[in-house]
This record gives C-alpha cells, structure tokens and sequence, in this order.
C-alpha cells in the first residue's frame, strides 16, 4: 500500500529525518513510537509533502508521490489529522467537515454517513463552531474532517494528547473501527505502548530521525521500549 523509501526531510538546511524506509501494510495500523523530538511528527509531515524539503520516494500503490504537492497527495488518498487537530474555531462543525471534502476524488461535498454513527454528539450539533468544543470532540471533529476525504490511508498524529480520560477509550475504538470497518490503513504516532500493542500490527521506533527497531507488534517488547524511550 504505502512504501517509503530512503526518506530524507529538512527544516530549513536541518535535516530532521535521516534515511526512513518503511513498508507500511494495506489494512493495517502501523504504529509509530520514540521519545519527544525523534521526528515521529516531521514523518507524518513529510508523507503529506508538508516540510521545507525532502528527498526519497513516497510510494501509494506504486505511484510515486514524492515530487507531488500536498493537495495532490491528498487526492490520492492520504488524509492527516495533525497534532494539535487544527479546527477552524469560528467554523461550525459542518463547515470544519466539509473541508475535507475538498480532497475527494469523486467530487462529493457531503459529511459521511458514518459520522452520525461514530461521533453521535458532532451529528446533532453541526451548526455549532468548532472553538467551543471541549479537546476530545476537537479530536473527534478533525478525524471526521478527515473521513470527509473518503481516503484509503489515514495519518493520526498522537491522537490522544490532551484528551480528558472519558473520551480517550472513545478514540482509541474509533481508530480501531477505522481498520477492522472501514478498512483504513493507518499510520498512529502514539506515545501510549498500551494502546499501540493493543491497535497495531507492525510498529517503527524512530531515534534522532532514523528507524532504529521496527517489525511486527509482538517484538514491541518492554527492553525496547526501555531502550528507545526511557529518558
């Protein structure tokens, strides 16, 4: 599904990612680990084209992303809900949807029938803006924005960051029903090993913007995880 090969990215003439290559199955939920500042987010960024330069090969079914801009990555398939979920506040729930319908290849603007199901309180309140929502119906809104793009990949940047504990397990089973529902391969950068054993199949462990373990889930051990993420 998605393969990236000797992925090399830069802010500025800093080079923030060193070498990356990465199979990442179709269907599945790869997860992304590594202490603060290992370029777990510049990751996600350079697969969405949007860092000051990069070098590599980005690969979705075979077709060569690299040289693409961001918003034809998008129509290719690839949806990203960023760190910090990046509503528009004084849009209303509706309108903050409907922007990731812009990136739908068969030119639907329409909010997906499978919100109501997933996020029943941003069914029954879109008219309200998106800046009074509390941070996890935040979270909520900016994975359904990017449904609204109908992708084949999805990119989850530390979804549960900041969010109150009673809607943690909310997302954590809607990331799950993203895979076994909706078929979504998922890219997950999670700090939480629980959750990430719990969700995905294969996992890369980033130090100093390189892949230093990676592989299935299973050897996601406790030694690991004390190696590359202890401080």
């Amino acid at each position: 599904m998605l393969k990236l090969i000797d992925l090399q990215s830069y802010y500025g003439r800093s080079r923030a990612l060193n070498g990356v290559t990465l199979t990442v199955p179709k269907g599945e939920i790869t997860g992304i680990a590594g202490r603060n500042g290992t370029g777990k987010t510049t990751l996600l960024k350079t697969i969405m084209g949007l860092t000051d330069a990069s070098a590599g090969q980005i690969l979705l079914e075979g077709q060569d992303l690299s040289a693409r801009p961001t918003h034809e990555r998008a129509a290719a398939g690839i949806a990203y809900v960023p760190q910090g979920r990046g509503i528009i506040p004084d849009f209303t729930i509706r309108e903050n949807i409907l922007m990731g319908a812009f990136a739908r290849r068969d030119g639907k603007r329409q909010v997906p029938e499978i919100v109501a199901e997933l996020f029943p309180y941003l069914a029954a309140n879109m008219a309200r803006p998106g800046g009074v929502l509390s941070g996890g119906q935040q979270q909520q809104l900016a994975i359904a924005r990017a449904l609204a793009a109908a992708p084949d990949v999805i990119l989850l940047d530390e979804p549960n960051e900041g969010i109150q504990p009673s809607i943690v397990e909310e997302i954590e089973a809607v990331i799950l029903r993203l895979k076994e529902e909706l078929g979504l391969t998922v890219i997950l950068v999670e700090q939480n090993i629980g959750f990430l054993r719990r969700a995905a199949s294969n996992f890369a462990m980033l130090e100093k913007g390189r892949i230093v373990e990676s592989g299935p889930i299973a050897a996601l051990s406790d030694a690991v995880v004390e190696r590359h993420m202890t401080i």
